[in-house]
């Protein structure tokens, strides 16, 4: 979890930007997305997942046409302007099969009946005369106004017709996208499954909560915090002890896990000071590290380990979750379909800012019921409490060095 001053400063011409480093990372997770096995879950179990291949509608929605209400289903041509008394004949309820209907008849339907043939509308109860449905059996009629054919009539296939594709590849699963699979009979789905992300958290002056702290030493948050974003984004985590300052403990850890991990993140030891353990522990292997245009967040480490991507996120608490949700979150969004992409909105900000003129700053921020945003705590990367007193991030594009109160910003909702 070491500090840097490469957070806060690098020259710009050396600096990588926000868009081509996230590039990079797709390019280096890519080959997952073939090399991925997909599994057949249940919808029950496919809650938050990314469908691994298209599929076609079995069938149209509805599949036939229906009633929108409760009401009389008629021929329109039997009732002029001026409406019409008809014969009520016997009831349609949902999930019968209609007879057709005879001319100057009206037949009390249900929300959601089929729609007997020789009708072309429906008119509802409550315009009837009189409003209310008669009692079965008993012979009656019911005066009804001029309606327009197709009134409160659901056309089959208005909502998608038989062969037309019903979601893609890559759409992320949630109630909606499940609902519809349910909605056009299909009882499993094929999804990808979950990558398997080694957490390794580095420092010898980090020890786990709950434990006593001693003199000098902090207390490992960097661990839960991303763990729980990335359980959160749908990864199967393994979460390793905390890994000292010693490369050969590192590599030996990572060698351990190499072959049974879609891909390694570590946290801290990857900026240029002396006693970076990450980098050390990547000698020799094709990974390299760069100062990313971006504040918090400035050095990243990406590459292989033993032919596993890599992906090294710095030490300070907020930089690393800034570089999950930058980097490695989009790109499981765009890849995978999971998780879902955070969703981004335009606000007001409640108050002014500066930011560095040749970085991608990321802020912490609270939106506001009135579509402002109000900044938490500074642009620190060490400010756990700001962070967990937000419920957005802020972004303030490389160019931009100072907004004023009211002026718009985009804005990740967390």
């Amino acid at each position: 979890m070491h500090s840097s001053p490469h957070e806060h400063g690098g020259a710009p011409h050396q600096s990588r930007s926000v868009a081509k480093h996230r590039a990079a990372v797709a390019e280096l997770l890519a080959p997952l997305l073939t090399e991925s096995k997909a599994e057949t879950l249940a919808l029950r179990d496919a809650l938050g997942k990314g469908l691994a291949q298209d599929i076609t509608a079995p069938l149209s929605l509805p599949p036939f046409a229906n009633s929108q209400m409760d009401g009389f289903a008629i021929n329109s041509a039997d009732v002029p302007d001026g409406g019409a008394e008809l014969r009520v004949v016997d009831p349609v309820p949902a999930g019968a099969t209609p007879a057709a209907l005879e001319h100057g008849c009206a037949a009390p339907i249900m929300t959601g009946a089929m729609i007997p043939a020789g009708a072309d509308a429906v008119v509802p109860v409550e315009r009837a005369v009189p409003d209310r449905f008669p009692t079965p059996g008993v012979p009656s009629t019911v005066r009804l106004p001029a309606t327009a054919a197709g009134t409160f009539i659901r056309a089959a296939s208005s909502d998608i017709a038989a062969g037309e594709r019903a979601l893609a590849a890559g759409t992320f699963l949630g109630p909606a996208q499940l609902g519809l699979l349910a909605a056009l009979g299909i009882g499993e789905v094929t999804v990808r499954r979950s990558l398997k992300v080694l957490l390794a958290t580095t420092g010898d002056e980090v020890v786990e909560p709950g434990q006593p702290l001693p003199a000098g030493k902090i207390y490992n948050s960097n661990g839960t915090l991303l763990e729980s974003a990335m359980r959160q984004a749908g990864l199967a985590v393994v979460r390793t002890a905390i890994v000292s300052d010693r490369p050969e403990e590192l590599r030996a850890l990572l060698r351990s896990h190499a072959g049974t991990v879609d891909l390694i993140v570590t946290t801290g030891g990857v900026s240029k000071g002396a006693y970076e353990v990450v980098r050390q522990a990547m000698d020799g292997q094709a990974a390299e590290f760069v100062h990313v245009a971006m504040q918090p967040g400035g050095p990243q480490g990406i590459g292989t380990f033993d032919g596993v991507p890599f992906l090294g996120f710095p030490g300070n608490p907020v930089s690393c979750l800034v570089s999950f949700e930058m980097f490695l979150r989009p790109v499981l969004s765009e890849l995978f379909g999971s998780p879902a992409p955070r969703t981004a909105i335009h606000a007001r900000l409640a108050h002014s800012l500066t930011s560095p003129e040749h970085k991608h700053q990321v802020r912490r921020g609270s939106f506001q019921g009135d579509g402002t945003v109000r900044l938490e705590g500074g642009d620190s990367s060490h400010l756990m409490h700001a962070l967990a007193g937000s419920n957005a991030l802020v972004h303030v594009p490389a160019g931009v060095p100072a907004l004023a109160e009211g002026d718009e910003v985009e804005v990740w909702m967390l």
